[in-house]
């Protein structure tokens, strides 16, 4: 169970939009994380992998190096 504080505006948006439609808040909210999280969490990968290359925690190479490794070069 997930309990949330949202801002007055934000609640009544949320609030609006549940009783013109007939679902309800929680509803909404489900499907705005679901929607999202697929994001957030490359946005985090992403992240950290930089912050890796920076602090030479992760081996760069060009694409030159990367169609060879695969064996897809010409």
């Amino acid at each position: 169970m997930l309990a949330i504080r949202l801002p007055e505006a934000l609640e009544k948006r949320l609030d609006a939009l549940a009783k013109a439609t007939g679902r309800t808040k929680s509803y909404y909210a489900r499907e705005a994380i679901e929607e999202h999280l697929d994001d957030l969490e490359d946005i985090y990968i992403a992240e950290k992998a930089l912050e890796d290359i920076r602090a030479g925690r992760a081996e760069v190479i060009d694409s030159e190096e990367m169609w060879k490794r695969l064996g897809l070069e010409d």
